[in-house]
């Protein structure tokens, strides 16, 4: 063959790198959404929240229960949260964003929507919704900081019995001696 037959690829039909991943990161972020749309929700503010929730967790199966409780809290703590949420997922939707780069976008726009995500990552990862006096601990060997290590690792107890019991008071003072 000689360079008549070869043909001949534009630059401008050559995949970068770049847009194989882009590709990759949107089909990968599409395909949690239509799980999390499945799950069963009492509106549809909570179903964007579910749909966050597995987009930023990275999961496609979340707690159905404990995305409710967390829901009801984030909520309580900031009454504008849901609309922020859907919002988020709008923006996420529209501009196709690697989940992976979020929070360091929301942060560089300086976006009023930046602290959402680290409210959501809180509440699914610590289990901790809130700050200061008004955190409350919703779930602590379900959150999925523990639950992402449980075929290995328990969460720290102060119990000596099976795990999740209760052997003494961690405050009590312990006998010198």
């Amino acid at each position: 063959m000689n360079s008549l037959n070869t043909p001949k690829r534009s630059n401008a039909m050559k995949p970068t790198r770049r847009t194989l991943l882009k590709g990759l990161v949107t089909a990968y972020t599409a395909s949690l959404i239509p799980w999390a749309l499945a799950e069963s929700v009492d509106n549809t503010d909570q179903g964007a929240f579910v749909a966050m929730s597995a987009i930023i967790a990275g999961r496609q199966a979340l707690d159905s229960e404990l995305a409710k409780n967390l829901y009801r809290a984030l909520l309580a703590d900031d009454p504008s949260f849901a609309s922020a949420v859907k919002d988020l997922l709008a923006l996420v939707n529209e501009r196709k964003i690697d989940p992976l780069k979020l929070q360091k976008n929301l942060d560089d726009e300086k976006s009023p929507l930046a602290p959402v995500p680290r409210k959501i990552a809180t509440a699914w990862f610590m289990g901790v919704v809130g700050d200061g006096e008004h955190a409350r601990c919703l779930a602590y060997e379900n959150a999925l900081n523990a639950m992402m290590v449980a075929d290995v690792l328990k969460p720290p107890t102060y119990a000596y019995g099976p795990y999740g019991s209760w052997a003494r008071n961690p405050n009590e003072e312990v006998p010198n001696g």
